[in-house]
């Protein structure tokens, strides 16, 4: 990729307006909201330069213009995608993410080299569609790890498509699909999915449910489940209500679960790939307050399952210290509850990026005793 003067020129203006509060997504979505008068296109390449500069950011030399790193940054992105081998993994291992990170979790050459390719977009069809959707936007590919999911390799601007606002598909990361898939919700159900944000994985599983049965929706922002239920509304899905939680010891609602979601607050590095400006912001003391606050949501929630119902705990991380470190302490502290096979496996599952070609994710779940 060889980036006009033009892109360059934009994309250091969104790097030029970045703070603690205001990360590169969405500098970027400002930025770009506001630029009317660029294509599609010239709004895709301006986002690809950015993040191609955080992803390269250790091999930059940091004296240089702003302009001139861009392109270096370009050019390392087109040098590695022609042969990934031409950098080497000890490269990797000391430029692609903090030194920090060794403490949390294993670094293997295949996950770092994924780190550093361009994120793919992957799209959930409607319970049934999948093939018709991909004759109708083309471009798409099918993966066998989820019978909804389409890996989108086109260049149309998806959410202008008449099947998106028809409601045919929602955008949604394959790690993402795969938490619905492994909750297994069944019509009739009562779930409650308690960090629900925009409302991703509660169409899942509402589709899983046939829209039948009920989800509770919860979220501390009013905002994002006000695009919930705009999305609800696009997409024909009435299974569902929405409350405010903000996480404490009082819930919502006094309703016992069949299952319970809890796809909670963490670091995101699973979405590195996706986000590489987080791999520079994001701190071991935010993996530790986060690990509490895991932890926390996880003793809360639990007191909503029923007996014999199912508890799902997920995040878009690959740390130590949120993952099995949290899953053993609610484990050791709730006897009551028996680990459940995801998939027909194991119990907990940790979903690589460079196996999925998607974000990585880290799930358990448990089943309450009768």
């Amino acid at each position: 990729m060889n980036p006009e003067p033009s892109i360059l020129h934009h994309a250091a203006r969104v790097l030029a307006t970045l703070t603690p509060e205001l990360p590169a997504d969405a500098a970027l979505r400002r930025y770009l909201a506001g630029a009317r008068r660029l294509r599609a296109g010239e709004k895709r390449a301006i986002s690809r330069v950015v993040f191609m500069f955080f992803r390269w950011r250790e091999w930059l030399e940091a004296k240089q213009p702003i302009a001139r790193q861009l392109e270096q940054a370009a050019a390392l992105q087109t040098r590695f995608e022609t042969g990934p081998a031409a950098v080497k993994p000890e490269a990797l291992a000391a430029r692609a993410v903090p030194a920090w990170l060794r403490e949390e979790m294993e670094l293997p050459p295949d996950y770092l080299r994924q780190l550093q390719q361009e994120p793919p977009l992957w799209i959930r069809a409607r319970p049934g569609t999948a093939e018709k959707l991909a004759r109708e936007l083309g471009h798409c590919t099918t993966t066998p790890r989820a019978p909804d999911a389409l890996l989108y390799r086109g260049t149309q601007d998806l959410f202008l498509t008449p099947a998106f606002h028809g409601g045919a598909f929602e955008i949604q990361d394959l790690s993402s699909q795969l938490v619905a898939l492994a909750c297994a919700p069944r019509a009739g159900e009562v779930w409650w999915d308690a960090c629900a944000g925009e409302g991703g994985k509660l169409l899942h599983l509402g589709d899983l449910m046939g829209n039948k049965g009920l989800i509770w929706g919860t979220d501390r922002s009013e905002r994002r489940l006000l695009v919930l239920r705009r999305r609800a509304a696009r997409a024909q899905l009435f299974n569902f209500r929405t409350a405010s939680w903000d996480g404490g010891a009082r819930l919502p609602t006094k309703t016992k679960f069949d299952g319970v979601l809890l796809d909670a607050p963490c670091s995101g590095v699973g979405t590195w790939q996706r986000n590489p400006h987080a791999r520079w912001t994001t701190t071991p003391a935010d993996v530790a307050e986060l690990a509490t606050l895991q932890r926390s949501l996880l003793e809360h929630v639990a007191a909503a399952v029923k007996p014999g119902g199912r508890l799902v705990y997920a995040v878009c991380t690959l740390t130590r210290s949120e993952t099995t470190a949290v899953a053993d302490a609610f484990q050791a502290a709730h006897p009551e509850y028996a680990p459940l096979a995801l998939f027909g496996t194991e119990p907990r599952v940790t979903l690589w990026p460079q196996e999925l070609n998607a974000n990585g994710m880290f799930l358990a779940a448990w089943t309450r005793a009768r």
